[in-house]
């Protein structure tokens, strides 16, 4: 078998490259996608300009798992980055800096360095579900969400359980700084 070569030139270049972009556009638009962390509020898991990867077809399968890092749509022009905490039916409460989800006390190991830095109170302030949401659980097809700087973030204690439909996907691999890549936990 003999191979020829191509005098297609510069048509045989454009159609590599539109297949190329066509490829790109719709990886980033189906499966993953870069975003940028814009603030503080999951410090000191996530640094404020850092650069992720979001792995949108995740959540097309199955529901968030607890502790999973979510990009959500918080309005029409501006998605948040929090941890999922509480999942549809469960209880939420913090009592004395430690969560409870369905009374069974559960270890953040995510927060354990900002506990140690915080000398004048606790790292998260006593409420429960009811309090900040208005119901005892959360909602069907909702998930409770926090970000891992409890006292500067706006999460679900401000803007309430979050629709899984307004769900991106889930924050997966920080990528840049290059000297902090990492999987997200």
């Amino acid at each position: 078998m003999e191979l020829k070569e191509s005098n297609g030139g510069v048509w045989d270049i454009i159609k590599t490259v539109f297949i190329a972009l066509v490829l790109a556009l719709g990886i980033r638009t189906f499966l993953f996608t870069p975003v940028l962390v814009d603030g503080v509020s999951m410090m000191p898991t996530l640094k404020d300009h850092s650069r992720m990867i979001v792995n949108k077809i995740v959540y097309k399968i199955h529901q968030p798992d607890r502790f999973d890092i979510v990009v959500f749509h918080a309005t029409p022009t501006k998605d948040y980055i929090k941890r999922v905490i509480g999942l549809p039916g469960d209880t939420v409460e913090y009592k004395n800096d430690v969560l409870y989800i369905n009374g069974k006390p559960y270890k953040e190991p995510y927060l354990n360095e900002f506990k140690k830095e915080t000398t004048d109170g606790p790292l998260t302030e006593d409420f429960n579900l009811e309090e900040v949401i208005g119901r005892k659980t959360v909602p069907k097809g909702e998930v409770f969400v926090l970000g891992d700087n409890r006292r500067v973030s706006k999460d679900s204690r401000i803007i309430g359980a979050v629709p899984m439909d307004k769900i991106l996907g889930k924050a997966s691999v920080v990528f840049w700084p290059f000297s902090e890549a990492k999987i997200a936990k």
